[in-house]
């Protein structure tokens, strides 16, 4: 005999349990199932330990998705000063460390604590170790057969995530839920991923790893500027990790290597002031000395900067500011912070998270086709889109 509940969530990420919360606050039963062995994996991993839990500068800018507007409904209702308040009333201390991102100053366990006492008090039962076997739906009910009993709720939650990071446990089971009720899943691909190098790119660049430097990185219109970090199998660092959610593999991805001047003009400058020096010398005090002497061995020849003409100066000038990079792909879901594409928006309501296929069937968090850029949006987004859902089920 199955039993029963209001609602049922797969998945006890942050997307499952925010909604969770939302609805035992309005005095749903709730069960949430989650296959792993505890809760918030990916809150625990994420930032170091210490979990970039939202940004303050959250807009519908800051995310991919085929529908560019459906991210619009969720995030004007549950906004980061709503996720911030929460924080703030259990005592948890954070702080901003650069751009709107918000982090705890202890741990991000503290945050799976919240989510957990939130649950508790809103009389959520969660189960873990607990894999869903088969999914059925008769009698305007949802039947979920799992390893510890069967269950049932006029509403189903799936709040599985996608498919990066597979060693927490990620998997592709939220797709096939949606695929077996007929919905739409758009092709997947990792994002927010390192990218990675071949051929003479790779070769030169290779011994380098460890080695960073701010950078522009520009691919298909986007443009990011922070850090770059050359690895032993290409480059990461957070705007290579923003860039490859706008790179696929023959897009033309340029590096601007000088992005807080004006490259033909330092050039010019430094003729003037020391002609005598050698390029790779005064490249080498603007750039990581290392990785100057390399661009100079293999990209930009070295010579006194008195023999360079004004049309030398420029062509390196514009080496500099549009350096083409390479990549021959990425690190996949292995080190993917998210999974792009997933459950088709057009199929869902922006307002509740609610198939238009299925009554009684949602769809919420990384599952769904919207994904953030790199800094707490993503987080942001399963507040949001797990806050919307749980408000109705």
């Amino acid at each position: 005999m199955a039993e029963s509940f209001d609602a049922l969530i797969i998945g006890a990420g942050a997307a499952g349990l925010m909604c969770a919360i939302a609805a035992g606050r309005r005095g749903r039963r709730v069960l949430v199932i989650e296959h792993a062995n505890k809760v918030g994996k990916k809150i625990l991993m994420s930032g170091g330990g210490r979990c970039n839990f939202t940004n303050t500068g959250t807009s519908p800018e800051n995310f991919l998705s085929a529908n560019p507007h459906f991210c619009k409904s969720a995030l004007a209702r549950y906004t980061p000063a709503d996720f911030v308040a929460l924080v703030e009333s259990h005592g948890i201390a954070y702080h901003e460390k650069e751009l709107g991102q918000l982090f705890c100053d202890d741990s991000s366990k503290q945050i799976v604590r919240m989510l957990l006492d939130e649950c508790a008090t809103a009389g959520v039962r969660i189960e873990i170790n607990s894999t869903v076997t088969r999914v059925r739906h008769g009698n305007a009910a949802f039947h979920l057969d799992t390893a510890i009993g069967t269950f049932s709720a006029p509403a189903l939650v799936v709040a599985s995530g996608g498919l990066s990071i597979p060693s927490m446990g990620a998997s592709g089971f939220g797709y096939e839920i949606a695929r077996q009720f007929g919905h739409r899943v758009l092709p997947t691909r990792a994002g927010l991923v390192p990218l990675t190098l071949s051929g003479k790119h790779q070769e030169r660049l290779a011994d380098l790893a460890g080695v960073a430097l701010p950078i522009e990185a520009r691919c298909n219109s986007a443009t990011f500027r922070n850090f770059m970090l050359i690895t032993h199998r290409g480059i990461s660092g957070p705007a290579i990790l923003q860039i490859s959610s706008y790179w696929s593999p023959g897009d033309d991805l340029r590096l601007d290597l000088l992005p807080d001047a004006d490259a033909f003009e330092w050039l010019r400058a430094q003729q003037a002031e020391r002609p005598a020096a050698e390029f790779k010398t005064v490249l080498g005090e603007r750039l990581p000395k290392r990785f100057a002497q390399r661009l100079c061995e293999h990209w930009l020849p070295s010579k006194p900067l008195r023999q360079y003409r004004e049309s030398e100066l420029r062509e390196i000038a514009a080496q500099l500011a549009h350096w083409p990079l390479i990549a021959s792909g990425t690190e996949g879901y292995r080190t993917a912070e998210v999974t792009l594409g997933g459950v088709d928006t057009d199929e869902l309501s922006s307002t509740t998270m609610q198939s238009c296929r299925v009554p009684g069937l949602y769809f919420i968090g990384e599952v769904v086709d919207v994904t953030g850029w790199l800094g707490g949006y993503n987080f942001q987004w399963a507040w949001a889109s797990g806050h919307a859902c749980g408000g109705v089920i």
